[in-house]
Formats: C-alpha cells, sequence, structure tokens
C-alpha cells in the first residue's frame, strides 16, 4: 500500500492467513468468532483490505473525504479487528474527544444494567428515584412520566424553556401528556443520570465505571458542562462500546448487559411518534424520522445509504457511532462539525455511507 501524507494516519494493514475464514462475507459471525481486544492493552488485531477483499484504490479518497469534513478520527471495525484506523486535524490514538450526544447510548445502556440487576424498573414512575418534586409539574403530573419516557424523548415536559439543557425543577414544566409527543429535550434526558444513580444509591459515574467502563476496557470520563455532562475517550473506546453494543451486551464471552428484552427494546423503535428512535439510539430502515429541534416528521429512511439495520449513537457536531450487525461492522467518526452543526444526525451521514460503500462493496 502507498504511503499517505497525513499528519497522523494508520490506516492498519496484516497479512494474516486466512485461508480457511472467508472474512469477507456479510454474514454475521457469532460471537465465537468476533474477536475482542484486550482489556488493559494497546493490542488490537488487524484485518488487510486484501483479506476483506474491499476496494483499497478508493481508500485515499475516503481519507481525503473525511479530512476535508474536520475529522479526527476514523476507524473501520469487521468482524471487531481493525480494518482502517486514521487521525488527523491535530489529532492521535491517545486523544479524548467529545462524545456530544452519542454518549446517550452509554446512558440507555447503563439504565439496562441498572434494570437487569434490580434496582429500577424503567415502567416506574421517574419520581420513584428522584424523589416528588424535581419539576414544576403536580404529583399527579409528575406520577405519570415514568423512566421510559426519559429514554425514548416522550416526557411532555416543555421544550420551549429558555434552556432546553436546564435541569432545573422550574425549567421542567407540563406541555404534553407523557408519551403523546416525541421532542429531543436534552434536560429530560441528562436526568437519567440521577435517576439510575438514585435507583443504585451510588454516583452513576461510580456505577458506570464499575459496570460497563471498566468491565470493557474503556477509558475516558464524564465531564460535566453546565447542565449538560459530556463524555470524552479515544476514539477506541467508542469503538470497543460499539464492538459491545454489536454482540448484544456480551463481551467476549462476559454479560455485561444479558436482557435480551432489554437490549431488543433499546435498538428497536421504541414508541409511535419517531420510528426511527429507541431509547437513546437512532435507528436506520424505518421509513420515517424525526430530528433534534424540529417538531415535523420527515418521510423515508434516517441514512438512505446506509444499511437498513445500522443502529447509531449520533452527536452534536457529526460524532458518530455506527453499528451494522448483518455486516459485523463497527464505524467510528470523531471530530469537528462537517458543516451543518447540527444536534445528531445530518446530511454527513448519508454522505459519508456514499463514501464508505466504494469502499467495501
Amino acid at each position: 500500500m502507498k504511503k499517505m501524507a497525513y499528519p497522523i494516519l494508520l490506516v492498519i494493514i496484516s497479512f494474516f492467513s486466512c485461508a480457511s475464514n472467508d472474512t469477507s462475507t456479510d454474514t454475521p459471525q457469532t460471537s465465537s468468532e468476533l474477536y475482542f481486544p484486550p482489556i488493559n492493552s494497546n493490542t488490537w488485531e488487524t484485518l488487510s483490505l486484501d483479506e476483506l477483499n474491499w476496494n483499497e484504490t478508493v481508500l485515499q479518497s475516503l481519507l481525503d473525504y473525511v479530512e476535508s469534513k474536520n475529522t479526527k478520527a476514523f476507524l473501520i471495525l469487521k468482524n471487531g479487528k481493525m480494518a482502517v484506523e486514521w487521525y488527523a486535524n491535530g489529532e492521535d490514538a491517545n486523544s479524548n474527544l467529545a462524545w456530544n450526544s452519542a454518549a446517550k447510548t452509554l446512558v440507555a445502556f447503563t439504565t439496562g444494567i441498572a434494570q437487569q440487576e434490580g434496582f429500577l424498573n424503567i415502567n416506574d414512575a421517574s419520581k420513584d428515584y428522584l424523589g416528588n418534586g424535581w419539576s414544576s409539574l403536580t404529583p399527579e403530573q409528575e406520577s405519570d412520566i415514568k423512566v421510559r419516557n426519559h429514554l425514548t424523548m416522550t416526557t411532555g415536559l416543555d421544550y420551549t424553556v429558555i434552556d432546553n439543557n436546564c435541569t432545573d425543577p422550574d425549567c421542567f414544566i407540563y406541555k404534553n401528556e407523557p408519551g403523546s409527543f416525541w421532542y429531543y429535550h436534552n434536560g429530560a434526558y441528562t436526568i437519567l443520570h440521577d435517576i439510575v444513580s438514585g435507583a443504585v444509591n451510588t454516583d452513576f459515574n461510580n456505577y458506570f465505571n464499575t459496570k460497563l467502563k471498566n468491565k470493557i476496557g474503556m477509558q475516558g470520563a464524564w465531564v460535566p458542562f453546565g447542565y449538560y455532562k459530556l463524555y470524552y475517550s479515544n476514539a477506541r473506546s467508542m469503538a470497543r462500546f460499539g464492538l459491545l453494543n454489536l454482540n448484544k451486551g456480551i463481551w467476549n464471552g462476559v454479560d455485561i448487559l444479558n436482557d435480551e428484552n432489554y437490549f431488543d427494546a433499546m435498538t428497536n423503535t421504541s414508541q409511535n411518534l419517531n420510528k426511527s428512535y429507541g431509547y437513546l439510539w437512532w435507528l436506520n430502515g424505518k421509513d420515517s424520522y424525526r430530528g433534534p429541534g424540529l417538531t415535523v416528521e420527515f418521510q423515508g429512511k434516517l441514512i438512505p445509504n446506509a444499511p437498513d439495520d445500522l443502529i447509531a449513537g449520533l452527536g452534536k457536531n457529526d460524532q458518530k457511532m455506527y453499528i451494522v450487525p448483518s455486516q459485523n461492522l463497527v464505524i467510528i467518526r470523531m471530530g469537528g462539525d462537517a458543516g451543518e452543526s447540527l444536534l445528531g444526525p445530518s446530511s454527513f451521514d448519508n454522505d459519508l455511507w456514499g463514501e464508505i460503500n466504494k469502499l467495501i462493496y
């Protein structure tokens, strides 16, 4: 492969003997066939583009494209192994970058662990874990909002308040009946940290670190910015979490989230108001979708160029964690805004997949 002149560029290609293991197949592999990088190690096995029968001649143009879009880290995993690992725009493999709202998926997963361990039930009222008076609603109105509503963006809380990120009681005002309206309300999401903390009776960060982060070898930390809580980590940590979800909550034979019903509900349509939204996860392949900051419904798939079974964590400034179960793919993009300054999905998703498809098909 020709050497490429980028500030920091790692396109990992290795030449293992794979005569009896055709990794180019689109048939999903079983858990025992997926590779999981070791904990507390920088080791990550690789696959060459030759082994995958991917179109190596277009890799350069793909990397040119992602660099032009202010990308700082771009990774492609196939069957858990690293096929492409690239950094630029002043960052490298050790750089801690913001997940922004892609980190909502971490909270959804951690909520599932808390339910799995019997600390909460997502069908319970939020006040059961937050206490009374967490909002400006009447006691009866508070009782109607369930943990599930926070996971699905259907609390009915007023999204027109001055600060949509605010989690103070006077920022949580009744607007709609819970479950009757979908709106991307960051404050209603952020308070899930407190819901989980109240349920498990310990700090959310400690619970998250013990039950999820440390068990799969992630690094990084939650950093508060005003009301909002951002997660920062290197790109490989996001890839580890993507791989965990590719394998439906099981890490190299170790159960992290083994509640199959919760996992399936989390990664499928969670309500009939936004078919492309699960429990804080974005879903492709549906016939309509709604976007952050908007009240209108759009017809068609969220990302037409991407596989229908794709699930994604999507964040402001085009943080992308794509998972494609049918192809055992995990694709990570971290960096700056690619052009539209949107909170989650953007046209960049479809354009990027148009370029990715040239490589992998």
